[in-house]
């Protein structure tokens, strides 16, 4: 391969712009990254479907057309990877779950298809916890992925397996999904961005284990890990706009981003007793914040919807694992141990499996309580641009695969937490449909990263995703872990 300053590190942009130059051809770039595949995925096991043989093609092809002159699209010849979850013609989709070992793709994915459709090489997938229900990615079908920052600790999840081969440079660009920070807890755990797009603005047809179209699910989304977040807009980009069935008549026109940092109206939302985070987190989102004031931006840490944040936790509660619960093809097996508990057990492992498998009055009433959410932050984005909140309350922690996760705990400076007690941060964004883009803030005195959240209002994607851009420029951009260099 020609010597191109992209790789293997940079971002998905400039290895496309490096292609569109002649600088490297799509095959030659696709065989560099499947050499590091081969060389580290055995210390990471981040990607576990390999589909080269295809991706080779698609490559080959991707050339052949820039010989002629023609541009797929702004991924022309990018490799990338994709979440185990997405549907890849050919290859099983599982979640992990070892019955669904054989449940082969007849097709891509929704999301896939516009990813190739832009010029992407996609040539595999990567790992995820069961059922996507964890802060980290191990199962029974494809083992335990590592960070790449320190291979004892997890990558996050559920979209870790991702996180680590972004951070490892084993791909360019990732594809992942949502619902209680699966894309942006393993990008701060790992050191990459992540975007949580507005809810629905890409369709999750063929994210799913059965094989017919489903319902939207609520709370999830799909999106893009990168290495920058001007990947991240281009990713967005190529995937957002309806489904077929409304396509006809529905597009998304997402408003512009600010112009500059200097009258930035921005809220800061640090602490809260319902999930204390860590000196080191609080110290970096710190530092980020000093540096927006420094620029102009107009700071304002006691701002917070109008609403009581004990009450939205619950709401979220309620709503993500409703879901959770529902879309488990163990499901009866979920409501029969619900069934046994005692009236009297009011455990946490207990509540977990009763919050699996609720009425359904339980779940209208608490969607109910969601909009009056949504409009409080609709009301507190008249007056604020954006909200930077922490993503996770420490930066990654060590393997704990001890179950049921529900009785596990988080270590915060010494202080024990429920292991789940971080959703929190991620639910604010969640459970009103909010955009919430990932970025890398700074590291810990152990040297792992650490991120912070950057809200924005329903529909303004571009506001974070444009925030994120100018943090990566103040800031200096992605810094890979030195085990991987």
């Amino acid at each position: 391969m020609k010597s191109i300053d992209a790789f293997p590190f940079g971002s998905a942009t400039a290895l496309a712009a490096a292609l569109r130059d002649r600088e490297v051809s799509a095959v030659e770039l696709l065989r560099e990254y499947l050499a590091r595949v081969d060389k580290f995925n055995p210390r990471l096991n981040a990607l576990i479907v390999d589909d080269r043989e295809r991706a080779l093609r698609d490559a080959q092809a991707a050339d052949a057309a820039l010989a002629r002159g023609e541009v797929l699209g702004p991924l022309h010849g990018v490799p990338m990877t994709v979440k185990e979850s997405f549907d890849l013609q050919g290859h099983p989709t599982t979640q992990g779950y070892v019955p669904a070992k054989d449940n082969m793709a007849t097709q891509d994915a929704v999301a896939v298809q516009r990813l190739k459709a832009a010029g992407a090489v996609v040539f595999g997938k990567t790992n995820v916890p069961l059922f996507l229900g964890d802060f980290q990615s191990y199962n029974e079908i494809y083992g335990t992925t590592n960070n790449p920052w320190d291979l004892t600790r997890g990558p996050g999840g559920s979209s870790g397996g991702g996180a680590a081969a972004l951070a490892a440079g084993l791909t360019s660009l990732e594809f992942g999904s949502d619902i209680g920070g699966s894309i942006r807890n393993p990008a701060a755990y790992c050191g990459v961005y992540g975007h949580k797009p507005t809810w629905t603005v890409v369709p999750k047809r063929g994210h799913h284990l059965p094989r017919v179209p489903i319902a939207e699910v609520d709370l999830s989304v799909i999106g893009p890990l990168a290495r920058s977040a001007r990947d991240l807009q281009v990713a967005l980009d190529v995937t957002a706009g309806p489904d077929e069935l409304t396509r006809a008549g529905v597009r998304y026109d997402f408003p512009p981003p600010p112009q500059s940092l200097k009258g930035l109206r921005v809220g800061v939302w640090l602490d809260e007793p319902l999930a204390p985070v860590a000196r080191s987190v609080d110290t970096a989102i710190r530092s980020v914040v000093a540096m927006l004031r420094a620029e102009g931006a107009v700071v304002d840490e006691a701002a917070r919807p109008e609403f009581d944040a004990r009450a939205a936790h619950e709401v979220y509660n309620t709503l993500l694992f409703a879901n959770m619960g529902a879309r488990r093809a163990d499901f009866e097996q979920l409501c029969a141990q619900a069934a046994a508990l005692s009236p009297s057990d009011d455990s946490d492992k207990a509540n977990s499996a009763r919050a699996m498998v609720p009425m359904f009055k339980t779940v209208y009433d608490a969607a109910n309580r969601r909009e009056q959410l949504r409009w409080a932050w609709h009301a507190f984005f008249q007056k604020y641009d954006v909200m930077i909140t922490p993503v996770t309350a420490t930066p990654a922690f060590r393997h704990d695969h001890n179950e049921p996760p529900a009785a596990r705990t988080m270590n915060v400076d010494g202080r024990d937490v429920p292991y789940f007690s971080q959703l929190f941060w991620a639910g604010l964004a969640t459970c009103s449909f909010l955009p919430a883009t990932a970025v890398p803030v700074g590291v810990s005195e152990e040297g792992l990263p650490i991120g912070a959240q950057l809200i924005g209002a329903e529909m303004r994607d571009r506001t974070t995703l444009w925030l994120a851009a100018r943090i990566e420029e103040m800031r200096g951009g992605f810094v890979p872990p030195a085990a991987f260099r």
